[in-house]
């Protein structure tokens, strides 16, 4: 044992040399850089050198080696840090007395082995071996930073961000495939889930409601492979998205209106389009008088209103028995008195129950869809409702879409790495084996900038009166919706 332990339980490390028994062969440190030979001195570069575009990649190699030295004294300091300190002991402080006890004993131990260090890289190791303990370790800081869009982690060595629609590589690693492993164990676990052999694939969340993917060993050939889908600590609203350009001012209008006339949506989009973004923009102009009940795989929805009564999926357990499926879900809030029913995201047989509920008085019901366009979102929903085994007619399958969907709302994520509203879409009846949909706004690209950024305008389709006008007028919202209207006419927008 490396120290003593006091009375409270945690390790003291002593500066004598006497009590403090030597560590295990594996874990003795290097010679100090004071007491190595002198590095070479690196050969001149030529012409031949193969530079990285920026000319960087000298930089990056030197980086590289400085980091292989931080994560070997981080191990050799994690490894003894273990060996003292008493974790039962640990597990009775709050967050911030465990951290002070870990910087104590981390800061003896640096003492009594003599390491090399800088003030700032001891800080940081610090930081790091607090993290490793008592958080998400290598993650914290790219948790921390709010700018964040997806964190993309290929195995215990590789790992990437998306920051503004661009995807870059980190140099945030993991000590090896075990630590990886445990911390995706530590994260699915507080919501009740595991990931293991038996078990590879497993969805969860963080507590801000981050969406999280892991899929290990054996299904991952490289190592654990963990995706996190993270929520911005402020939430977005459709006046940031109208700064942002994703929509017009006019164009978020006509959205609040949507959502408060109680308009049954589909939110439609490709993966990271922003679908939960816009729901849960939408879903601020319910009602607080309103019984909301959301129905999710992952809970990650934030909505506002005091009246939520948030339902989750749960996956089988290792007999694979108790399973509960979103339809099951949907079918029981149907029993729940809700007046919206929201699904996260609708991805088989379910659509078909929630179809119904749009259609028996729960008006403003809301979902989400995968799909690439607004026509191709109502070609899903017919797929999906046959995956049920429901063998129905195509036609009368048609009426119940045309009859339960009033708008679906088409976001993409264009190649520049923005997000758009591409499309406010109206369904408004049956056509003979038809159905029949008009566009209100549409989003028209002219072209890229000089930096690759796409050029484009919303468009009004001069439609002059929308189908769900006297859906507005029951609300007493026709005013501004024509105000919205004249507005998007006059600017093209």
């Amino acid at each position: 044992m490396f120290g003593k332990r006091g009375k409270d339980g945690f390790g003291r490390v002593e500066d004598t040399a006497v009590q403090t028994p030597p560590l295990a062969p594996e874990l003795e440190m290097e010679k100090a850089p004071e007491e190595a030979p002198p590095a070479p001195e690196p050969a001149p570069m030529s012409s031949n050198t193969p530079i990285a575009p920026g000319g960087n990649r000298p930089e990056k190699k030197r980086a590289s080696k400085k980091s292989d030295n931080y994560y070997t004294t981080k191990s050799q300091v994690f490894s003894a840090l273990i060996d003292t300190i008493d974790l039962s002991q640990l597990s009775k402080l709050d967050n911030e007395s465990a951290r002070e006890e870990i910087r104590d004993i981390v800061n003896d131990i640096i003492t009594i082995k003599n390491f090399a260090m800088s003030i700032s890289e001891q800080e940081e190791l610090l930081e790091d071996i607090c993290n490793d303990v008592l958080g998400y370790g290598p993650l914290e800081p790219l948790l921390a930073r709010d700018e964040i869009a997806d964190i993309m982690i290929n195995g215990s060595g590789t790992s990437y961000i998306e920051v503004n629609g661009k995807v870059e590589e980190t140099d945030v690693r993991f000590r090896d495939e075990s630590q990886l492993l445990s911390i995706c164990q530590r994260i699915v676990s507080q919501v009740g889930r595991r990931v293991d052999e038996s078990s590879p694939i497993c969805d969860a969340r963080l507590p801000d409601g981050s969406r999280v993917n892991v899929i290990a060993p054996p299904l991952a050939i490289d190592g654990t492979a963990l995706t996190i889908r993270k929520f911005k600590k402020d939430k977005l609203t459709l006046d940031q998205l109208v700064n942002f350009g994703s929509i017009t001012e006019a164009g978020a209008t006509i959205l609040q209106i949507i959502g408060r006339v109680r308009c049954n949506v589909v939110i439609s989009g490709g993966t990271g389009s922003g679908k939960t973004t816009l729901l849960n923009c939408l879903t601020r102009y319910i009602d607080e008088t309103e019984r909301v009940i959301t129905c999710e795989d992952s809970a990650e929805l934030q909505l506002q209103q005091p009246h939520v009564v948030r339902l989750e999926t749960r996956p089988p357990n290792i007999e694979g028995e108790g399973e509960v499926t979103m339809r099951d879900l949907v079918k029981n809030c149907l029993r729940m008195r809700p007046e919206r029913i929201i699904v996260g995201e609708v991805r088989g047989p379910e659509v078909f129950d929630l179809l119904q509920a749009m259609n028996t008085g729960h008006d403003g019901s809301m979902g989400t869809i995968h799909s690439n366009s607004p026509r191709e979102c109502l070609s899903r929903i017919e797929s999906m409702i046959a995956m049920g085994g429901y063998s129905l007619p195509a036609k009368t399958v048609r009426e119940i879409i045309a009859g339960s969907v009033d708008v679906i709302i088409q976001a993409a994520r264009l190649r520049d790495g923005s997000r758009r509203i591409t499309h406010i879409t109206e369904v408004t009846g049956m056509e003979g084996d038809v159905i029949i949909t008009q566009d209100l706004m549409t989003f028209d690209i002219d072209g890229e900038d000089a930096n690759g950024n796409i050029i484009g305008r919303h468009m009004s389709t001069g439609i002059g009166r929308p189908h769900f006008w006297e859906r507005a007028r029951y609300f007493n919202e026709e005013r501004r919706l024509a105000e919205a209207i004249d507005s998007m006419e006059q600017t093209g927008a």
